[in-house]
């Protein structure tokens, strides 16, 4: 066996090492005091206590969220929103270090490879209890695997068991014909309370991907008592379990859910780590973007994410806290070769070259985002530093588009509307800083202006006559085959091409067993992408968030790993 436990350098040597959850969290840094409004303080409870600084804790920590979750089963989410809640409430196997995307403990406080790849041997934290007084333990694991594997149905559907779907590839049955054989072969719980899980194949990503919160250990008899596996065809996202009864060994247990409005969760007081600073944390629902600033400002919530980067100013000035989450994201324009003439390499070259990545930034994006060279930001593994670029060159681009008997292109752009993500801030904003350098190259283009929801994503992903198009990415996991996997792993209506030697490449990637391995093919692969050229990545934003002069302890997280147990807000 070889040991591949969690780095040594991201342990907290002052203190017995429970779990992550424990680590002490650096303090975001405090900039004046946010006056809270009697809105807010009906719901919440002054402590009184001192917080050493002269001022009360509150006992209640409220965050702005832009949506309803989905589900309360993480299983069955793929939305940020969930993942906020039920990062609180369940906890993996593995985690991740506080601020970055390194392994790091959790349920399991260390693991071992075997050598082919196949098996994975886990040693559990000890004395661990469900929200419910339940035991986890090795045979908890086996039944969390095991459930997964055996979802049928409806449960089975990409929009719900999508995660499973990306990292297993198929079920004990497989109720859709385009499933494969299951990356998972069993689980063993072992007589000396280890759990080892085997796989078909190697999958280089295995650990990165336990952190997703998709797999985070449940009480799968609180599950099927609430009938949260989707029996006799219902939507197991609104089962009793999923929507009421969600049981994990996270630091806060669920409360209440007023859809539309919030959910409450309150402190785990049997929690096995460090317990939650404060008793009751709620998710308050705001949609929009300068309604959460607003309620920030008037002290109805202590917090939200997605800052628009025009308020970042504006709020630092009012005295209230900013805090970068470390880009994990790609923005990008994507481009459809099966739309004449883009098919034509001279032509995408062109549109590289047109393409002036630092005015984008400035114009679009938030402060400290980073131009991109390829599909994946620089801190994955496979990162290509000597990738092939296009530098800003316009009469380059006009060269090349007279080459290729283009040089009054016309072709149709495509961009959302009503939405803002992490990679995309502003899209018409983003949209007009791009069209105005293509025009100067000689490239005009028809706006196709579409609203985010139900329609833009069916448009540019599932139909073919889109032209150009902005999208992007946030990675889930700290895995390559997260990124240029989910983008280039089989051909798509997105980009219009076939190319079965990338197509496989990437599939064979995928399988390696040691991280030289996939350096080397990850790299090699970023150079076979940006030669191919099925689109332009243009940068990697950083997303911020903003809190009250009070709140302390929260650590941005570039996964949006962030359990708030350390949370505290005093006046």
């Amino acid at each position: 066996m070889s040991a591949e436990q969690f780095p040594e350098n991201h342990e907290d040597t002052s203190r017995p090492h429970p779990t992550r959850r424990a680590f002490t969290i650096a303090s975001v840094a405090t900039a004046g005091l946010a006056t809270l409004s009697a809105c807010a303080e009906s719901e919440r409870d002054d402590s009184g206590s001192d917080d050493g600084g002269g001022g009360s804790t509150r006992d209640t920590f409220v965050f702005g969220g832009s949506a309803d979750p989905d589900s309360l089963d993480p299983v069955f989410a793929s939305d940020g929103e969930t993942f906020r809640i039920t990062r609180q409430i369940f906890e993996g196997l593995v985690s991740t270090d506080p601020g970055t995307t390194d392994l790091a403990p959790s349920l399991a406080t260390g693991w071992t490879t075997s050598e082919d790849g196949l098996s994975y041997t886990f040693t559990l934290q000890q004395g661990v209890t469900f929200s419910n007084g339940k035991p986890f333990d090795a045979a908890a694991v086996v039944a969390n695997f095991d459930r997964w594997y055996n979802l049928r149905g409806i449960a089975q559907g990409e929009d719900l068991a999508y995660y499973y779907r990306s990292i297993f590839r198929g079920f004990a049955t497989n109720d859709d014909p385009a499933l494969g054989t299951s990356l998972y072969a069993g689980s063993t719980a072992n007589p000396d309370g280890t759990v080892t899980v085997n796989l078909t194949a190697p999958f280089a990503g295995f650990l990165a991907s336990l952190t997703l919160p998709a797999f985070a250990m449940q009480d799968t008899a609180a599950v099927e008592a609430g009938g949260g596996n989707g029996a006799d065809g219902a939507d197991p996202r609104q089962s009793a379990y999923a929507t009421s009864g969600p049981v994990g060994t996270g630091p806060f247990v669920f409360d209440s859910w007023e859809r539309g409005q919030q959910v409450t969760l309150k402190r785990n007081e049997e929690y096995w780590g460090e317990k939650a600073k404060v008793g009751t944390v709620v998710v308050r629902v705001i949609g929009d973007g300068t309604a959460r600033r607003q309620a920030l400002q008037n002290g109805d919530i202590d917090g939200y994410d997605l800052v628009a980067p025009a308020d970042v100013a504006t709020l630092e000035d009012g005295g209230f806290q900013i805090q970068n989450r470390p880009a994990f994201n790609i923005l990008y324009l994507g481009i459809n070769q099966a739309y004449a003439p883009l098919g034509d390499l001279k032509v995408r070259q062109a549109i590289a070259h047109a393409i002036d990545k630092d005015a984008v930034i400035s114009n679009a994006l938030p402060e400290g985002t980073k131009a991109a060279t390829q599909f994946m930001p620089e801190n994955v593994i496979g990162w290509n530093e000597g990738v092939t670029t296009y530098e800003y060159d316009v009469e380059r681009a006009k060269q090349l588009l007279a080459e290729a008997g283009q040089a009054n292109l016309t072709i149709p752009f495509n961009y959302p509307t009503g939405v803002s993500r992490p990679y995309m801030p502003n899209p018409e904003t983003i949209y007009n800083a791009i069209n105005q350098q293509l025009a100067a190259a000689g490239i005009t283009t028809t706006p196709v202006a579409e609203q985010w929801t139900p329609n833009y994503l069916g448009t540019v992903q599932g139909g073919t006559e889109h032209g150009l198009h902005l999208l992007g990415w946030t990675g889930d996991y700290n895995d390559p085959d997260n990124f240029i996997g989910v983008f280039f792993g089989a051909a798509t209506n997105e980009w219009g091409f076939t190319d079965q030697g990338l197509f496989d490449a990437l599939a064979a990637a995928r399988t390696v067993t040691t991280e030289e391995e996939q350096e080397s093919a990850y790299q090699d692969i970023n150079e076979q992408i940006m030669t191919l050229l099925p689109g332009i990545p243009v940068a990697s934003p950083v997303p911020s968030l903003a809190f009250a002069a009070g709140v302390q302890g929260y650590t941005a997280s570039p996964v949006q790993d962030e359990v708030w147990n350390t949370v505290t807000v005093s006046e």
